[in-house]
């Protein structure tokens, strides 16, 4: 199975929050994983956030961070190019969605289209999540 992670989902690696095992084991089981390119600046937005916020060590967030990067390059990642701006637009005008929530299920329509069988969509933004149904794509959760 291919697990496509929005950023919501795939914070919940690198932080323990509600939905984390689920996100990990599921992860765990999958032959890859894939996302967009804009995940990357959404992850470390948000690790900065939490780090700064939760006062996280200096070591800690240093690993968090490596982590993030070690698993990065093994991602399967969408590029946003003129192409995927169709779907973009298409997934916008249909579902109202938000600039990067469109991304990402532009995105993962896109990997799901060359992957045919075994694609499940992760995220935790109730809107984004029944677009993806709508579109047709099994969700976590």
């Amino acid at each position: 199975m291919i697990l496509y992670l929005d950023t919501s989902a795939l914070v919940k690696k690198y932080f323990k929050e509600k939905n984390s095992s689920e996100v990990i084991s599921t992860w765990k089981s999958s032959l890859g994983i894939a996302t967009s390119a804009v995940a990357y600046a959404e992850l470390l937005a948000a690790v900065y956030r939490k780090a700064s916020e939760m006062r996280v060590k200096k070591s800690l967030f240093e690993s968090v961070v490596r982590l993030f990067h070690e698993d990065w390059s093994s991602f399967i990642i969408v590029e946003v190019d003129n192409r995927l701006n169709e779907t973009i637009h298409k997934v916008i005008a249909t579902h109202a969605l938000r600039g990067f929530d469109a991304i990402h299920l532009a995105s993962a329509l896109t990997i799901a289209s060359a992957v045919v069988d075994n694609f499940l969509f992760a995220c935790y933004d109730e809107r984004l999540r029944r677009a993806a149904q709508a579109e047709g794509l099994d969700t976590l959760p």
